[in-house]
């Protein structure tokens, strides 16, 4: 069974730069598609980026061109690289963790970690 822990997250000004990490174990990481999310509480969970097992990379436009992924298969880490941060970035980070990519290209995810919260001051 795979398991999810982030960490990475703070307190940083608005056009900072923060860099969280989810460190995966119990699968081999080319066999799961993986995706970040975040929620604000009150408000729907979105989405934000996800890779397949291939190594395809999505973003949504609300980060496109701010926020990398950058998979180290050999320390079973996914990171999200997140520059110029806005204090509506402001939320509860979330990495999850998938067998199948339809699943996982729409939001579906079978596994998830804690969270990482991010605050963004303005």
């Amino acid at each position: 069974q795979a398991q999810l822990v982030e960490s990475g997250g703070g307190s940083v000004q608005a056009g900072g730069s923060l860099r969280l990490s989810c460190k995966t174990s119990g699968y081999t990481r080319g066999t799961y598609c993986m995706g970040w999310f975040r929620q604000v509480p009150g408000k729907e969970r979105e989405g934000i980026a996800a890779i397949s097992g291939g190594g395809t990379i999505v973003y949504a436009d609300s980060v496109k061109g701010r926020f990398t992924l950058y998979q180290d298969n050999a320390k079973n880490t996914l990171s999200l690289q997140m520059n110029s941060l806005k204090p509506e970035d402001t939320a509860m980070y979330y990495c999850a963790a998938d067998r199948t990519w339809s699943r996982c290209s729409g939001g579906v995810y079978q596994y998830w970690g804690q969270g990482t919260q991010v605050t963004v001051s303005s």
